[in-house]
């Protein structure tokens, strides 16, 4: 029988089984608490919210792990006996015997601080639980789960610890690169995602019905983070979605992207702009370590590191004489680096500098859009770059061309006409300062930081030429 004292309330909740008649001990503590602060609370009266992780169902006592966004707690529950040792009458040990992994659930009780725990040193004495949420109890994905029908039931792969990391980890870095912008007077600034005419290459390009007439998704915000230039506007940033219309199946392309772009006036060079990319990574990476350094450390086995700078620089064309002396050769002479020359000459940065960066710069102007500066001394190489980290590339980075005369011939040059061009180019005829700036995924930086296989894990909900759900 229950001990005396022991009062229970029963609360019908509006959910379609009669299992959801919950007790609860009169008096008990709403206040919701998170998991993370409970080890810093004195014991007593307690409450918290989140879903089912485990059950371990015994015959004297039961335990849950309790899950939210900020850790886990285990609920204990002593069963209730007769005094002829025979089970008694136990609603509250009826529902967890019920519970699914999944459910949502406010679960009140008595905090204890016990060392022998060894989830966070503290259990919860359960008095009651409310169900606000029940699931299924068959699950559809596990641990060895493909990726892609993880995919298909994202919202129950974020559940997983690991992957609730990552997105705290991007907002760490995000919150640092906003804070390095806002404390050196960059202006933050929205552009359109609806164009006239591409930015980039009109092969990638997704085009949408505009009223009467045609819309393209923007490949990147380029041509208005220069108009932004003419404007005054002198530091400019932003973090927004980017779209390409490329069929490519790898693991580090989506068709939907989140891109981070900055762009600066009165640069002497491309070098001005590697070395704000130099400081902005220097800070997202070191507020990341300082804030997350231990669980990424043992959620992913990866020990954090700040770089150092500056970034090793090898131009394009030293990086590719350099690859073939390892015993690989670029495929085109006068082609980008491929992905296994981005490894190869990630592997001789490890090797020489000790670094995970290497900017690659010069490249010609052949391989780069009509709006990269090229050499004043040699027209075939522009004043640009790419970041390679980890042995990918994630950024591009250069110095605009900002005279109008010589941003016309370059446009001809790629077999362009200006004309089509003409709302671009009248940022340049009413008169812009020299500028550069970069656009960097923020996807890849956070894939190649943890470790990870493919961008797909790195992004919240990921598109590709075959995904668009959820």
């Amino acid at each position: 029988m229950r001990s005396a004292g022991t009062v229970f309330s029963l609360r019908l909740l509006p959910c379609r089984t009669f299992s959801c008649v919950i007790p609860c001990k009169l008096g008990a503590v709403t206040t919701r608490t998170l998991t993370k602060n409970l080890a810093a609370a004195s014991d007593g009266a307690t409450s918290v919210s989140g879903w089912v992780d485990t059950v371990r169902d015994q015959k004297k006592v039961q335990f849950v792990v309790l899950r939210d966004e900020s850790g886990a707690v285990q609920l204990v529950h002593p069963r209730s006996f007769n005094d002829d040792g025979t089970a008694a009458e136990d609603p509250l040990a009826e529902i967890i015997s019920g519970l699914a992994q999944g459910t949502f659930l406010t679960a009140t009780g008595e905090l204890k601080h016990d060392e022998r725990v060894k989830l966070g040193g503290v259990e919860i004495k359960l008095d009651g639980i409310e169900l606000a949420g029940e699931a299924i109890a068959e699950t559809p994905i596990a641990e060895d789960t493909s990726v892609d029908k993880r995919m298909d039931w994202r919202f129950l792969d974020l559940r997983v610890p690991r992957n609730n990391l990552i997105f705290r980890i991007q907002t760490t870095l995000e919150h640092a690169w906003r804070t390095y912008w806002v404390e050196n007077d960059f202006i933050e600034v929205h552009t359109p995602k609806l164009m006239a005419s591409a930015s980039e290459s009109k092969a990638e390009l997704f085009e949408v019905d505009y009223f009467d007439t045609k819309a393209y998704l923007a490949q990147s915000p380029q041509f208005f983070k220069q108009m932004a230039q003419s404007a005054g506007f002198g530091k400019i940033f932003e973090i927004a979605p980017s779209f390409r219309a490329d069929p490519s199946f790898t693991s580090r392309h989506a068709t939907e992207f989140t891109m981070v772009d900055s762009e600066i006036s009165w640069i002497s060079s491309h070098e001005d702009v590697m070395n704000l990319h130099e400081e902005l990574m220097v800070a997202g990476f070191q507020a990341v370590k300082d804030k997350h350094g231990e669980e990424i450390e043992k959620l992913f086995g990866i020990e954090m590191t700040v770089p150092t700078r500056p970034f090793p620089r090898i131009p394009l064309a030293e990086a590719k004489q350099i690859v073939s002396d390892r015993g690989y050769t670029v495929p085109r002479a006068d082609a980008d680096m491929d992905p296994e020359g981005e490894r190869q000459i990630a592997a001789y940065v490890k090797e020489t500098y000790d670094h995970d960066f290497v900017f690659l710069t010069d490249y010609a102007a052949s391989i780069r859009p009509f709006y990269h500066m090229r050499h004043a001394d040699d027209a075939g190489l522009t004043n640009s770059y790419d970041l390679v980290f980890n042995g990918v590339e994630i950024s591009t980075g250069a110095q605009r061309e900002h005279r109008v005369d010589v941003l016309e011939a370059q446009i001809r040059d790629k077999g362009m006409d200006p004309a089509e061009l003409d709302f671009y180019l009248d940022f340049f005829r009413y008169g812009v300062p020299p500028h550069g700036g970069f656009g960097m995924g923020l996807g890849r930086v956070l894939m190649l930081l943890l470790g990870l296989p493919n961008l797909r894990e790195a992004t919240y909900l990921f598109r590709g030429p075959t995904r668009l759900t959820p």
